[in-house]
């Protein structure tokens, strides 16, 4: 079998690496949004719908934007939360939780990617955990461009360092690991326009079919093609395809 692998970044000059880089890191600089063109005319925008406390958004997040880039593809990054879901499915905890051998088969699988994608990965002692706060600051930050650091942060701490991401101190340290004031961002993320926006972003999710993270849409409200719903990290090379078919 072929071993897949994220691609790495070229060293950026800044880095204080001696060497070339062992572990992935986001790119912040080359991110695609929609009003970008390239040659034959407007982006076509792929949404990732992602949970901090989804153990396979992890990879998926690790590797959106190198697979989007090569693709020719925008990403727009959607925060929501799994739980209102999960019980309007009559599920109290994860299904990974549920039912064990789905759960153990789980652990199994993240391993075996993360070491082919050549990725971090650190069994969290507590699963799922509590990614809320995490989400209000990424929806707050959603047009920022250091937003997707900060989300790959996060999930690193939770998947790769096992820290407590709903522990404010945890995320601010992520965001002054993105160059971040974390007060700042801490406070706007417990603004009830963003507790009211996060909450509003999860019901657009079960509106567009969402069952599960992480979730690629391809389209949807405000695009003239419709939206098409793909589920799991091993479907975002087929969402990126779909995507550069809709040119």
């Amino acid at each position: 079998m072929t071993r897949q692998r994220v691609r790495q970044a070229p060293p950026r000059s800044d880095s204080c690496s001696s060497g070339p880089p062992k572990r992935i890191e986001p790119i912040l600089k080359h991110r695609l949004h929609a009003s970008e063109s390239r040659s034959s005319g407007f982006v076509q925008i792929v949404e990732i719908w992602f949970e901090f406390a989804s153990s396979y958004s992890y990879p998926a997040a690790a590797r959106i934007e190198f697979a989007a880039r090569d693709a020719g593809v925008g990403i727009r990054w959607r925060p929501f939360l799994l739980g209102p879901i999960f019980v309007e499915q009559g599920w109290g905890d994860s299904p990974f939780n549920i039912y064990p051998a789905k759960g153990r088969y789980m652990w199994r699988d993240l391993e075996r990617l993360c070491a082919g994608y050549e990725i971090p990965w650190k069994r969290p002692s507590v699963f799922p955990r509590n990614g809320l706060l995490a989400a209000r600051v990424a929806l707050a930050a959603e047009h920022e461009s250091w937003l997707p650091g900060f989300i790959t942060g996060i999930f690193r701490a939770n998947f790769a360092k096992d820290l407590e991401i709903s522990d404010p101190a945890v995320v601010g340290r992520v965001l002054e690991g993105a160059g971040q004031e974390s007060a700042e961002w801490l406070e706007r993320a417990g603004s009830t326009q963003i507790k009211n926006a996060l909450h509003q972003q999860t019901q657009q999710a079960v509106g567009l079919g969402i069952f599960g993270a992480p979730s690629f849409v391809v389209g949807g409200p405000g695009f003239a093609s419709g939206g098409e719903l793909f589920w799991g990290n091993d479907r975002l090379d087929q969402a990126l395809s779909w995507a550069n078919r809709q040119d």
